[in-house]
């Protein structure tokens, strides 16, 4: 992959689009395709307002949370997408059709329990009544969020308040789950250095992963793959770890966020995984370090630091990361 293939790699990934996933950089001693429900388990829901800005809630009907309210949300089932899982629950649980506005966040406690919550609008349909009650829920209300309601659990109100944030003042481009297929849950790192900031001049590397050709697969110069084990947030700081080991403890190694998300799951046990194309940014804990001004020296083979000399691809990477312009990730272990 020559400089300016890589660089329209870089720019999809920034645009949200996504790349097919080939090969792992980063992999546990044992890799074995994911399998919805019984390896890993996705849940969906959906933050959806009026134009009073009332929030749509609906009166679980399961014996251990009866008559409390939550946000429409669920497991995803299998061969479905994640589109497909959040308009389903919505359906369900409150009887109206929504459009889904954009991923709002994404919680995580491992590939064991994956939570995408998405802003949404009604499109049709009518609030699920206590007359049309079932096991999926007893009605749905519009909420605004002052009069007492008894909850189910109180995770619900910071997604209801990154909701309105979002719906008032939008800090990251629309973001939708991309059709590409993945056997496992990983991370596609875009991971950044950049030279201090009083210099005369701001550069900007990018990690690669270095050529390689196996009895497989070759891989030519590409944005690294972690296979996510243990927390996503923690998968791209161990493939950090690993090719520069004598340096990551000076370092500032700092996840930004989600850029896109990567899922198909059209075939049970083969497709279930995911994609999480993520940012990253490494800089130096300690200002007054000789290196400050070129990125630290990688301990592998399998690695290599590129420069980013096209000036609209570093400045828009740059303002990525100075706007914090991406879809936020919570890892609650």
């Amino acid at each position: 992959m020559g400089s300016e293939d890589l660089d329209e790699a870089v720019e999809k990934v920034l645009k949200g689009e996504g790349l097919e996933v080939t090969g792992f950089d980063s992999v546990p001693d044992q890799l074995r395709p994911v399998v919805l429900r019984k390896t890993v388990c996705y849940i969906v829901g959906a933050v959806i307002f009026n134009a009073k800005e009332e929030v749509l809630m609906v009166q679980e009907a399961k014996r251990e949370c009866y008559g409390h309210w939550y946000l429409p949300a669920g497991r995803m089932e299998q061969g479905e997408s994640i589109q497909e899982a959040v308009q389903r629950e919505v359906r369900e649980e409150a009887g109206v059709a929504c459009e889904l506005v954009t991923l709002l966040l994404v919680q995580e406690q491992g590939p064991r329990w994956i939570r995408f919550i998405f802003l949404a609008e009604v499109t049709g349909g009518n609030l699920k009544t206590t007359a049309e009650a079932d096991s999926e829920s007893l009605q749905a209300q519009w909420w605004d969020r002052e009069t007492p309601l008894p909850l189910r659990c109180q995770d619900i109100l910071p997604l209801i308040d990154a909701g309105l944030k979002y719906r008032r003042k939008p800090w990251f481009p629309v973001c939708q789950p991309v059709d590409l297929p993945c056997e496992v849950v990983c991370q596609r790192l875009l991971v950044a250095f950049t030279n201090p900031k009083n210099s005369d001049e701001e550069r900007l590397w990018l990690l690669l992963g270095n050529p390689t050709v196996d009895a497989d697969v070759e891989m030519l110069p590409h944005l690294p793959v972690a296979v996510v084990t243990h927390t996503v947030t923690w998968a791209g700081k161990r493939l950090v770890k690993q090719c520069m080991a004598s340096s990551y403890s000076a370092l500032n190694v700092k996840v930004c966020g989600i850029l896109g998300v990567q899922h198909n799951g059209r075939i049970h046990g083969k497709t279930d995984g995911l994609c999480f194309n993520t940012l990253m940014t490494l800089e130096y804990l300690d200002e007054g370090l000789v290196e400050l001004h070129s990125p630290p020296p990688l301990e592998s083979e399998g690695y290599r630091w590129h420069e980013v000399t096209d000036q609209s691809l570093r400045m828009n990477i740059l303002r990525r990361i100075k706007d914090a312009s991406t879809l936020p990730v919570h890892s609650l272990c």
